[in-house]
């Protein structure tokens, strides 16, 4: 790896870990005042237990071993379930190991972004037992199927010569956190007093500043998973940048034909709705098409989240909505808009090949499927093994003063 190429991927981690305490500030000032300091925390705890797991063993189960010999949880080598050895990093030495340190950042922010779905009622010590077993049996087995099984033997194997395509985790990240976010609310249940009783956001400043740092994150987060400073991470980075600009403005206008205001968190959603869908794709379609993505993500996302309440599921911050829907976008578009006049991509339908836009879409759906039932059943168990939702006094009183025994605002 040249220098250069080192020096980017250095720069993107570290952007990329930035973007979990963005996370914490958008989700944070999206919650009630009594609950903010157990978002922050749902958040901030990820990058400490996550990244343990990782080095110690999820690494070596959901990746590629050295010299091109594959580990994971179909060809192991004799192995059942994976490298244990030595932290499962003793082959790998020096500019290798940035490799590790990125993608450790992505395992770090997925059970991330699922805790805005349950914000205001579950236990903290319930919500890092239950993040870190689904980091083990959920994501891990997943990122090693979307980055070495479909990308290598296409959907499930569908074409082998045409495999499935996520450029930064639209499907690894974004529709499995989004189905997960679904199945565990379902176990968990409702807000008390949802949704009769009005839950605005109380800092809006802060759901604006989350939005800008996660914005600035991105960058890294997609430009830094072309894995070097080159054309295909220039693309990305445009991309990265005009698709929420397209988005941020859709859904502004959606609310002011709507609903007569463009507002601050509305804002902020187009423009995660459009980061969302934007990063299966941002290496792989061209400046202009992003566009589409930002757009169509934006409006959509814009009446899926309108869908909780008709349905009755309480995805508290959205988080099936934008995460979900948007990372389903994502991919059904670039199974369409995906040109191989972008370095390192293929053509997509709208390009005359309707075999990869197939690949996607079974590649997607695998996802969804064991996404939702395995984080259904782990939901279950734990609910009825440890119970994953706090006392009614304890939720209306706040879990920021009942789990914490903090408040972040002081009355003096």
């Amino acid at each position: 790896m040249e220098s250069g190429d080192v020096a980017w991927m250095l720069i993107s981690t570290a952007l990329v870990v930035f973007m979990v305490p963005g996370l914490a500030l958008f989700y944070g000032g999206m919650t009630r005042t009594k609950n903010v300091l157990n978002m922050l925390m749902m958040n901030m705890v990820c990058i400490g237990f996550v990244p343990l797991l990782w080095v110690l063993f999820t690494y070596s189960l959901g990746n590629n071993g050295q010299d091109g010999e594959e580990q994971g949880w179909f060809e192991l080598g004799g192995k059942l379930i994976g490298d244990f050895n030595a932290a499962g990093l003793d082959d790998i030495a020096g500019t290798d190991l940035i490799g590790v340190a990125f993608f450790m950042t992505f395992a770090s922010i997925t059970p991330a972004l699922i805790s805005g779905a349950v914000a205001d009622r579950m236990k903290f010590s319930a919500w890092v037992v239950f993040a870190a077993i689904w980091s083990i049996i959920v994501y891990t087995p997943i990122t090693y199927w979307v980055y070495t099984g479909f990308h290598h033997t296409g959907g499930l194997g569908i074409d082998a010569d045409l495999p499935a395509l996520d450029f930064a985790g639209g499907t690894a990240i974004h529709i499995n956190a989004g189905v997960a976010a679904l199945a565990l609310v379902l176990v968990l249940g409702k807000r008390k007093g949802w949704p009769s009783e009005p839950m605005p956001p109380h800092n809006l400043t802060m759901v604006l500043l989350g939005t800008g740092i996660l914005w600035f994150g991105w960058f890294g987060f997609n430009a830094g998973s072309a894995g070097a400073a080159n054309g295909q991470a220039a693309q990305a980075l445009m991309n990265t940048f005009v698709a929420p600009a397209a988005g941020m403005l859709a859904w502004l206008l959606v609310e002011k034909i709507r609903d007569g205001h463009a507002t601050t968190l509305g804002a902020a959603s187009g423009i995660v709705a459009g980061l969302v869908a934007i990063t299966p794709a941002a290496g792989y379609v061209n400046t202009l098409s992003s566009i589409v993505f930002g757009l169509v993500a934006s409006v959509l996302c814009y009446f899926a989240i309108q869908l909780k309440t008709k349905f009755g599921y309480d995805d508290s911050l959205d988080v099936v909505g934008i995460h979900g829907v948007g990372g389903v976008i994502g991919g059904l578009l670039l199974g369409l808009f995906a040109t191989d006049a972008v370095e390192g991509s293929v053509d997509g339908l709208l390009f005359g090949n309707g075999k990869f836009f197939l690949t996607q879409v079974v590649a997607m759906l695998s996802v969804i499927i064991y996404s939702f039932f395995v984080t259904f059943a782990l939901a279950k168990i734990l609910d009825a093994v440890i119970g994953l939702r706090v006392e009614r006094d304890d939720e209306l009183a706040g879990l920021d003063l009942t789990e914490h025994a903090e408040t972040a605002y002081s009355n003096a």
